[in-house]
């Protein structure tokens, strides 16, 4: 254990000398909570981390106010350095579909990891993991691990560009894919909450063969194959957008663009990074009927639940596109840590557990998110506060706006100020949202009664920082 300024926490090192006028304004922003240590911590981040963070939308910077700092999980509860508490509404931005610390997952890591954590070599666990992906989505023939969502998605689209040979990409306005060059164009998540419409750094060369279209409009996506015959290698899409917040597809879109894919000789990419076993064991394609045959799409990508929440990706999809990979074919992709044993490892205990509880898995997420969801909207209409929520599922988004929510244009008008309130007042009161309206919130299976009733608690106060 070590101390800053007198407080006593795990053992994390920090400066002792903090500027008391960096103290008391993170206190401020916390009301009763004290963040002494988080306050020095992120102080000293800023020394060493470009922005004091690692991504970005860590940074509080579109809520306000300072971001704890987490030194333990478990359950559905977060720990920060100075001993505060939170239900966790963000779930590490998906991944723990079961909570934090699952006991089978933290076993299998121990034990992979007494046996060493990479070998640069082929392991049977490989197979193992592919195996139980395949069970859910019966869509990916063949798949390949990587480290991470981004890279799934890259990969996915290099792929499809070499099995076409051709060079533009359609993808869906707030629809975050990762952060490889050609698909920050109006890209979701952390580029939707800076209010950036992409990336310095990012050629026109590179942007020009992205052509980003407004979601849930099939109309645009046929006009755009009519524009560039024969040039479209891919359409990639988050079957539900959970980047600009949750956003659903409305009735016939998916279906809609599987035909125009089929018609033009495009492939079709599900980006289910996201909903992927979070939806259903299939994710959104098996929700949505297009999990098998005909409907299915050409490929898909997962990341986040299918690692237990260690780094891992994967990308896969029909047997004949992905044989276009090395070495059995020209389109080039490697990895040294793909494959990695432990969230190998992590991933076939999750993934065992969902596949021989899915019924009362999912049975329990929607009652609770449910609950949630529409217990805290009660709560803002009671306080006359204008919200329009989405749910799918245990993924969810309070939208501070009257009106629908259908795609990026229509959240893009949500009122942020608004949000920013609600998401530090209920910070203060022990419920940690992401911090930005256009991200989902999630729930996992260690959310129970307790803890519904805290975040009501804590609502019900905040929406009265919402009005002042």
């Amino acid at each position: 254990m070590r101390s800053v300024d007198g407080v006593v926490g795990p053992s994390v090192a920090v400066r002792p000398s903090v500027p008391v006028t960096l103290i008391l304004s993170a206190m401020a922003h916390v009301g009763n909570r004290v963040m002494v240590r988080s306050a020095a911590l992120q102080e000293r981040a800023e020394k060493y981390l470009a922005g004091g963070v690692d991504s970005p939308v860590r940074a509080f910077r579109a809520v306000g106010g300072h971001p704890p700092f987490v030194v333990s999980a478990n359950g559905a509860t977060l720990v920060d350095a100075d001993g505060n508490k939170y239900v966790d509404m963000f779930g590490s931005w998906g991944p723990m579909l079961f909570g934090h610390a699952f006991p089978p997952a933290v076993a299998a890591i121990c034990d992979a990891a007494a046996r060493s954590a990479s070998f640069g070599a082929s392991t049977p666990a490989e197979a193992d993991l592919a195996d139980l992906v395949q069970r859910c989505f019966p869509s990916m023939q063949k798949m390949r691990f990587v480290s991470s969502g981004t890279e799934a998605c890259m990969s996915a689209i290099r792929l499809a560009r070499g099995f076409t040979g051709r060079p533009f990409v359609i993808k869906f306005e707030g629809c975050y894919h990762g952060h490889s060059d050609g698909l920050l164009v109006k890209a979701g998540s952390g580029v939707a909450t800076f209010g950036i419409p992409g990336s310095a750094g990012v050629p026109d060369e590179t942007a020009m063969h992205t052509l980003a279209l407004p979601y849930n409009d099939l109309g645009a996506v046929e006009a755009a194959f009519e524009a560039h015959p024969e040039l479209v290698a891919c359409v990639i899409v988050e079957p539900v957008v959970g980047n600009a917040g949750t956003i659903a597809p409305a009735a016939g879109y998916l279906a809609g663009l599987r035909a125009l894919t089929k018609k033009h000789g495009a492939l079709l990419i599900f980006d289910e990074v996201m909903t992927g076993f979070r939806l259903s064991a299939g994710g959104a394609q098996e929700l949505y009927g297009m999990h098998v045959g005909d409907a299915a799409p050409d490929l898909t990508t997962l990341g986040k639940i299918v690692g237990g929440g260690l780094p891992v990706g994967v990308f896969g999809g029909r047997a004949e596109v992905m044989d276009k990979l090395a070495p059995l074919g020209p389109v080039y992709q490697a990895g040294t840590l793909s494959g990695n044993p432990l969230a190998m490892a992590a991933g076939i205990a999750t993934l065992g557990h969902l596949l021989v509880h899915r019924k009362e898995i999912y049975a329990g997420l929607e009652e609770t998110t449910a609950a949630i969801a529409d217990g805290v909207a009660k709560i803002a209409a009671e306080h006359g506060i204008a919200l329009t929520t989405n749910r799918v599922g245990s993924m969810f988004t309070w939208f501070f706006t009257p009106t629908a929510v259908t795609d990026f244009a229509s959240a893009s008008a949500s009122d942020t100020a608004a949000f920013a309130r609600f998401h530090r007042g209920m910070l203060e009161r022990g419920v940690w949202l992401p911090p930005s309206q256009y991200e989902a919130a999630f729930v996992s299976t260690a959310h129970g009664e307790r803890e519904v009733e805290m975040v009501f608690a804590a609502a019900r106060e905040a929406m009265k920082d919402v009005v002042r």
